[in-house]
């Protein structure tokens, strides 16, 4: 509850004339509620934003009539089209330099009892790309890779 006070003067007039006297409080606590909902507004905004920051590679994948469907869980090495110039592929979610590349599948196949890998590769990639890429999955220790093809569209 506020306090009123009244200031008193030389002349035992109020200082405030013929307003009367002035309430004042002095505020001991914070309200958290603003604090809260600006908070919440936050998160929300993060919840929503964070699924849109993931960008991954566009890759063309070639079609194929009679392949299989993937039914295991593999870890799958992509290689884009832009392969030729920056040399950077994808293993999972994880950019790597080609040069890295069969370091980084080396600790991967000790993480793992399967010595498989799904390489994924842009159609517009030539045979010699995707056969450099093959010899440093071997040079890291990998005993099968499977080419991830696209099924045909119906037409």
């Amino acid at each position: 509850m506020p306090n009123v006070h009244a200031h008193q003067g030389q002349s035992g007039r109020s200082r405030h004339g013929r307003r009367g006297p002035r309430p004042s409080s002095s505020l001991s606590e914070i309200n958290v509620i603003p604090l809260v909902d600006v908070m919440l507004v936050m998160l929300v905004v993060f919840m929503v934003a964070a699924p849109m920051m993931q960008r991954g590679l566009e890759v063309n994948l070639p079609e194929a009539r009679r392949a299989n469907g993937l039914n295991e869980e593999r870890l799958f090495v992509t290689v884009p089209l832009n392969f030729r110039t920056d040399q950077l592929l994808q293993v999972d979610e994880d950019t790597v330099p080609f040069d890295a590349l069969h370091e980084r599948i080396a600790i991967e196949m000790e993480a793992r009892g399967d010595r498989s890998v799904f390489l994924r590769g842009d159609g517009a990639i030539t045979y010699d790309e995707l056969m450099q890429v093959m010899d440093r999955l071997k040079e890291g220790g990998v005993a099968e890779v499977g080419l991830v093809v696209d099924f045909p569209s119906e037409r």
